[in-house]
């Protein structure tokens, strides 16, 4: 922010971006066993934890380490030569109408080349800003929070529409960067809190991931602070400013690290500057990642000698969809586990919501899993006041293994039946093996299945 072409960075000392559906009164339900009498409240209005629309060929993706920022999306040169860099995540603004850098390189083709590279992007909106904050010539959100709803709508329509002219697919999470504002001003605030809340929503509903850059003191704690609000959307991953040097994830000032707990997490640690890899010097920001990025479709050939089907399901006691010759091109979101074929127990998610077994597929490996491609994941926020409660199996007999805190994200990739809680017999298999009670998991239904999870 030191430096003058990065227009939305205003104050080095002032770090900013370069740069229930469910609630249930006893929150202690979902940890009680099964012979427990239990009483259950009906489900609340749909905020704070709005449920996600994903479509059929949706699925998310999470990225761990470090990533940088910079102004303009860099050259696929400098990719290439940045590889020899500790970084494998890149953060790129996709639109918004205060967005001030020229993005000559930002294509489908350069995200479907880097994405080949083996990086993860971080897409960026930089929207509307705060009637109280930002630089005066900034496009200002209304005071009127109504309307600063329907503007942080009209900003996930068309951050949705950006990313699509880009590649990057429904599941794909997608940060709106919001800088510094005033935090005495209680009108400004609720019309930040609104527009966001809008975002979030719209997101959700056409089966998007909501994530918010903010300064960790000029905004990040007013958006903590009506985490359980019933008036508001809750986005699912905050991303904070912070120019302290420290890439922890944890221990933010005044930001429980039970608020955005699994996964929904990152962090701007250090701000403008200079780092050199492969010859190739790039003025960014260094941030530190623990959440979902974009989801990208890369693109492999069937290797069999015959027609593979292409089925409902990633098994093959699923349905067969259509089926596709040999030699002909892929579009691949995601791998699942699944029956085995051949050598192999994973199964490809295409782009239309279809699956293939892996077997028959041009990826790196026919018997595992095959980098860059992502596990096939579905995140809901949960909804259990005093938490979640994670078991080793698809019921409360099985033994707790730990404890998810209220709103943060349940990774589902399956779903099967088990003991009744409350209105459901589901339960949500999450990537690491273990369950919850999909009654506490802000899916489209809490009374059966919920597309696009398959069966378990």
């Amino acid at each position: 922010m030191s430096h003058p072409h990065r227009t939305l960075r205003t104050l080095h000392t002032l770090p900013t971006l370069h740069t229930l559906r469910r609630f249930a009164v006893l929150a202690a339900a979902a940890v009680l066993g099964a012979g427990t009498a239990l009483t259950f409240a009906p489900p609340a209005a749909a905020e704070p934890a709005t449920a996600v629309g994903f479509p059929s060929g949706a699925s998310a993706t999470r990225y761990s380490g470090l990533a940088f920022d910079t102004c303009t999306a860099p050259p696929l040169t400098a990719i290439r030569a940045w590889s020899a860099s500790p970084y494998r995540a890149v953060g790129v603004y996709i639109g918004g109408i205060n967005r001030t850098c020229a993005q000559p390189q930002l294509t489908a083709s350069w995200v479907t080349s880097v994405s080949a590279l083996k990086w993860r992007l971080l897409p960026i909106y930089k929207g509307l800003q705060p009637p109280c904050g930002g630089r005066p010539t900034d496009a200002k959100i209304s005071s009127a929070a109504a309307t600063a709803r329907s503007q942080g709508t009209a900003a996930a329509a068309d951050a949705i529409a950006k990313a699509k002219s880009l590649g990057m697919q429904p599941g794909s999470a997608f940060y709106n960067d919001i800088e510094h504002y005033v935090q005495t001003d209680n009108t400004c605030r609720l019309a930040v809190l609104s527009y966001v809340s809008g975002w979030t929503k719209e997101l959700h509903r056409l089966g998007y991931v909501s994530g918010v850059y903010m300064n960790l003191n000029l905004g990040a704690r007013q958006l903590s602070d009506a985490y359980t609000s019933t008036s508001y959307a809750r986005p699912d991953a905050l991303w904070i400013a912070r120019y302290d040097g420290t890439d922890s994830l944890k221990g933010w000032t005044n930001i429980a690290d039970s608020k955005w707990a699994s996964h929904q997490r990152a962090k701007q640690f250090k701000g403008s500057h200079d780092e050199t890899y492969g010859g190739v010097t790039l003025n960014i920001d260094t941030d530190r990642l623990d959440t979902p990025v974009a989801t990208v479709a890369y693109t492999y050939t069937v290797t069999s000698s015959t027609a593979l089907n292409a089925r409902t399901g990633p098994t093959t006691g699923y349905p067969v969809a259509k089926s596709y010759a040999p030699r002909s091109a892929l579009k691949v979101v995601c791998q699942a586990p699944g029956s085995t074929v051949g050598s192999t127990p994973v199964w490809d998610k295409l782009s239309d919501g279809t699956y293939v077994t892996d077997r028959y597929v041009s990826t790196p490996s026919n018997t595992t899993y095959s980098a860059p491609l992502p596990r096939c994941t579905y995140p809901y926020q949960t909804t259990a006041p005093g938490g979640l409660t994670v078991r080793t199996g698809p019921g409360t007999s099985y033994a707790a293994v730990g404890t998810l805190p209220n709103g943060a994200l349940a990774w589902v990739y399956c779903q099967r039946s088990g003991s009744t809680v409350a209105t459901t017999k589901i339960w949500d298999r999450m990537d690491n093996g273990r369950y919850v009670s999909d009654y506490y998991v802000a899916t489209p239904s809490n009374t059966t299945y919920s597309k696009p999870a398959p069966r378990c």
